[in-house]
């Protein structure tokens, strides 16, 4: 129980972190990001507020995934992990990082046209958002889908008995 207990503490500093991580990138880097895409575009002053939908608009699913996967610790934490609350939270992670990579897709063009000139490339980055992203919707639709298998066996073992 006390490893248990140690590692659902661990993830759940992880995922504070990472909302930390973001927070910070949202406060100072996607405001610089905006504002250069404005001024390497005069011309297209709206390509700036583009950017601000595309970005903070990931965020936000980004966060929702981030307190459902803090609610999932909560439940393994209290030994409720096999229930429909679990299969619910990680349907809601699929869909979130379905749509901050669906998010980033839509981006990419805009993106690709901002960073045309630029060396190294910052296309690369974006590419990986969208792959970890749908790596990580795939990952919690496999397990949304065993777990639901499980908690069905579990309740035709419970009816048998």
């Amino acid at each position: 129980m006390n490893v248990k207990r140690g590692s659902t503490t661990f993830l759940k500093v992880t995922i504070f972190l990472a909302g930390i991580a973001v927070l910070y990138l949202c406060i100072f880097l996607v405001p610089k990001i905006g504002n250069f895409a404005g001024e390497l575009y005069p011309d297209m002053s709206y390509l700036k507020y583009l950017v601000f939908i595309v970005m903070y608009g990931a965020a936000v699913p980004f966060y929702f995934a981030l307190y459902q996967a803090f609610n999932l610790l909560r439940y393994i934490d209290k030994n409720t992990a096999f229930s429909e609350l679990s299969v619910k939270a990680l349907k809601n992670i699929k869909c979130c990082a379905f749509t901050i990579s669906g998010l980033y897709v839509l981006g990419f063009p805009l993106f690709r046209f901002i960073t045309k000139n630029m060396d190294p490339p910052f296309g690369i980055l974006q590419l990986i958002i969208i792959f970890a992203s749908l790596v990580i919707a795939v990952f919690a639709a496999i397990l949304q889908r065993l777990l639901q298998e499980a908690i069905n066996i579990k309740s035709e073992n419970d009816l048998t008995v």
